[in-house]
């Protein structure tokens, strides 16, 4: 985090610089890597009363601090924690907020997994999931009651690539004394800085771009002054704490995010373009695009567009869209997302709130970082695959 005074870097450099203090460390320049369960403490008197700074492995090691540290000041937040996942992240954030007898607004277009935590384990402790329509905006205050605890929002929508309007939905629930969650993954703080949007705890599955080279699962929680005590508490209640070498990864990752996001995004956009003239493509949901519906939102409020897009095709059998993908040389089949590799797989959005209609099948892709040439390319010979076994 920023010291007072201390002068604010643009998100390129603090990506680069924070979390980093090389002659703390004989003048390394990458944070060393701690693997480490006891502490040892000088005196009873030390251990007792906790007046060393790390005191036991799980709760805090240097390698732990640099990441949270980076993480919060890249954030603009007050306290960031690590998680051992990115589903994890978002359960904690929600943990951290709703207790037996409370109401979570969530979005309809939010991460599956995180709706079925909802569903089945937040249901379990006496906690109401309400799911809404991603495009509500300031309307969502008319679904707000006097439990209502938590709004959770994800914008891009997972799959459908909906933008919220999270400034609207903040403003309200900030009136209403209920706190506003987001999944920021997809753009990450480079591209969409969600406190000065009026979020109050922001989630990144940092599995993602963070750490972005697939080798790796992770996920940070960063909230603002008024949640920092709670998340940290829960946090350390349910024992959690991410590996030192998964951390590492988290670190190294870091250091080069601003430049891959950039051509993240280049590769986005000239695929996401190519595949709008494409006679098999029925839309591209890709917020960026000017013809996409959530545009004007997204140009008011994000800096940039990172590489995860959903193309909807004209009706064709199931066979056809197993001929183009099954034969993909670049794009490989593969959850998850954010790395260097470009992938592409079929997706069925589920829907409880509102309905999602597509004409024929939805697809996602990620634009990794090789030539776009060679992506459009793999593509081409992927819709003469699909148009054969149409």
């Amino acid at each position: 985090m920023s010291k007072p005074g201390e002068r604010q870097m643009r998100p390129e450099t603090t990506v680069v610089t924070a979390g980093r203090s090389p002659f703390d460390h004989h003048g390394l320049v990458n944070p060393p890597v701690y693997h480490a369960s006891t502490m040892l403490h000088r005196t009873m008197h030390a251990l007792e009363n906790r007046t060393q700074p790390y005191p036991y492995g799980r709760r805090k090691t240097p390698t732990i601090e640099a990441l949270e540290n980076a993480i919060a000041t890249l954030e603009g937040g007050a306290e960031t924690v690590l998680c051992p996942s990115g589903l994890q992240a978002c359960t904690l954030a929600l943990m951290s907020v709703g207790s037996a007898g409370d109401e979570i607004l969530v979005t309809d277009s939010v991460y599956g997994p995180t709706r079925i935590f909802c569903d089945r384990t937040l249901a379990r402790f006496g906690v109401t999931t309400t799911y809404f329509d991603p495009l509500i905006g300031a309307g969502i205050e008319k679904l707000f009651k006097k439990n209502t605890r938590a709004v959770f929002v994800e914008s891009p929508g997972s799959l459908t690539f909906e933008v919220q309007d999270v400034p609207a939905i903040a403003a309200v629930a900030r009136a209403a004394s209920v706190s506003v969650i987001l999944d920021n993954t997809w753009a990450t703080p480079l591209f969409f800085d969600a406190f000065a949007h009026g979020v109050d705890i922001s989630i990144m599955a940092a599995t993602k771009y963070v750490v972005g080279h697939s080798d790796a699962m992770l996920g940070t929680v960063t909230a603002n002054e008024a949640h920092r005590k709670r998340l940290r508490d829960t946090h350390g209640n349910l024992g959690l704490t991410a590996g030192p070498d998964d951390i590492y990864l988290g670190q190294r990752g870091l250091r080069t995010m601003a430049v891959r996001l950039k051509q993240h995004q280049a590769n986005a956009t000239r695929l996401a373009e190519w595949l709008s003239a494409r006679p098999e493509v029925e839309r591209v949901l890709y917020p960026a695009l000017p013809s996409d519906p959530g545009h004007a939102i997204w140009k008011r409020d994000f800096k940039g567009s990172s590489g995860l897009f959903g193309v909807e095709l004209k009706p064709c059998p199931k066979e056809a869209v197993a001929a183009m993908l099954d034969g993909m040389t670049l794009f490989g089949m593969g959850w998850s997302w954010g790395g260097y590799e470009s992938l592409i797989a079929p997706t069925h959005p589920h829907r409880t709130a509102t309905k999602f209609e597509t004409k024929g099948p939805l697809i996602r892709i990620h634009a990794g970082l090789e030539n776009a040439d060679d992506l459009v390319a793999d593509l081409d010979a992927g819709f003469a695959r699909l148009k054969k076994a149409a």
